[in-house]
């Protein structure tokens, strides 16, 4: 039976965007609910030791600081449901009774005054099987998470983007060597960054070549290696290495908003300068769904902060 739901803020994502929008939303007095989507936690859930992110002098568990980030939430008061958005109405003239309307795959409908999409972004993989089973046993899509395990390690980067070079560039500061693999001849990255990459005596390059499979061993399981094949000569080769960075590109999820929403070339939900606010008044991005450049934990948290502060605000304007 469909039951409908109001509310001053809805939440619709469960990462450190979500969850902090979540806690400071309750803490004003806003009541929120925030609705979970499919992957509560968000790419933390996936990240077994996180050191960046600020408070804990030791390693912890991306999940476990998601669970607490949750507990915390609900502590000061958000209702956290686990529940996904099927579809929505976010268009001004199609509000009602001066709500936002989002309808979810439990069937159940939630009018909201304002809205925070948190929904955040998923890595773009290579769909080998080895990739997804060694997550956090030597396989990473972001090296500014990961890179300081490697030190004095060899690593592989996989992609020729703005991404692939600046995480490869960025590994230099870890890892003994880098070896970065392209399926082309040349390199789509900037040009001065292209510049750097290849004057880096750290870095060398594998040119026209894909990843056929990522290599394990020991116990517990780790990579050892890649097996490359040239796809212009078929010629197959592997080269040792200790993790590999896949760095393809992400994908924001926001094809539930689409037509709606302004989205960037990317994809990803635009916000004006130095805010959270969208296209539309009312509704606000926080988290890797409106940032491509950082991708960290610590950054969603603050646009979390930022998009509840600023839904509030909004809220005390439109009464």
């Amino acid at each position: 039976m469909t039951e409908t739901f109001i509310t001053n803020m809805l939440i619709i994502g469960a990462g450190p965007a979500g969850y902090t929008a979540a806690i400071y939303g309750a803490r004003a007095n806003m009541k929120p609910v925030l609705l979970t989507g499919l992957q509560p936690g968000g790419q933390l859930t996936i990240t077994n030791d996180v050191e960046n992110y600020p408070g804990f002098a030791e390693a912890i568990q991306g999940p476990w600081l998601m669970d607490q980030m949750a507990a915390q939430a609900k502590n000061v008061g958000a209702e956290i449901v686990m529940d996904s958005v099927s579809k929505c109405s976010l268009l001004d003239p199609q509000k009602e009774d001066g709500y936002f309307v989002f309808h979810t795959d439990g069937g159940n409908i939630y009018k909201a005054r304002t809205a925070i999409i948190a929904t955040g972004a998923q890595a773009r993989w290579l769909g080998l099987e080895a990739e997804e089973r060694l997550q956090g046993y030597g396989v990473s899509a972001c090296a500014t998470c990961d890179g300081f395990f490697y030190r004095g390690k060899k690593v592989a980067v996989i992609g020729g983007g703005n991404t692939a070079v600046e995480e490869a560039l960025y590994l230099t500061h870890h890892a003994s060597h880098v070896t970065l693999i392209h399926r082309r001849n040349s390199l789509r990255a900037e040009k001065i960054q292209q510049d750097r990459l290849l004057a880096n005596p750290k870095i060398s390059v594998i040119w026209d070549s894909v990843v056929e499979n990522i290599l394990s061993g020991g116990t517990p399981e780790a990579v050892t290696g890649v097996a490359l094949k040239n796809i212009k000569t078929n010629e197959q080769a592997s080269i040792d290495v200790d993790g590999v960075f896949i760095a393809i590109g992400h994908n924001p999820n926001t094809s539930l908003f689409k037509g709606q929403i302004e989205l960037d070339s990317e994809n990803y939900i635009k916000t004006k300068p130095g805010t959270t606010q969208t296209s539309i008044h009312g509704i606000f991005a926080a988290g890797d769904v409106q940032d491509k450049t950082y991708r960290q934990a610590i950054t969603a948290a603050g646009s979390g902060c930022m998009a509840a502060l600023e839904a509030e605000r909004y809220l005390g304007e439109t009464n």
